[in-house]
């Protein structure tokens, strides 16, 4: 199952991925680094994958040869968001 980074609905597309797609429900760009499977805010240029380029803006489409779409659903990068999503409710006044 295929999730756009964004929006975090189901994707229906079940071939490759191309540079231009964008999510039928947001108009996210698909092909970048957010919805890569190697994307590791933890690592060095935030990519596991070695002899990456730096991309600036991981939001944006780019053309890097080693990208591979995150399958599944919820991650570790949902989980890390719903839980600073719960501490700013905590100070909303």
């Amino acid at each position: 199952m295929k999730v756009c980074h964004k929006c975090r609905r189901e994707l229906p597309f079940e071939s490759r991925i191309l540079r231009s797609e964008q999510c039928p429900w947001c108009s996210a760009d698909l092909h970048c680094c957010l919805n890569c499977n190697f994307h590791d805010p933890s690592c060095h240029n935030e990519c596991r994958e070695v002899g990456t380029e730096l991309i600036r803006y991981r939001e944006q489409a780019n053309y890097c040869g080693a990208f591979v779409f995150r399958e599944g659903g919820l991650g570790e990068d949902d989980e890390a968001a719903k839980a600073k999503k719960k501490l700013d409710g905590l100070f909303n006044f």
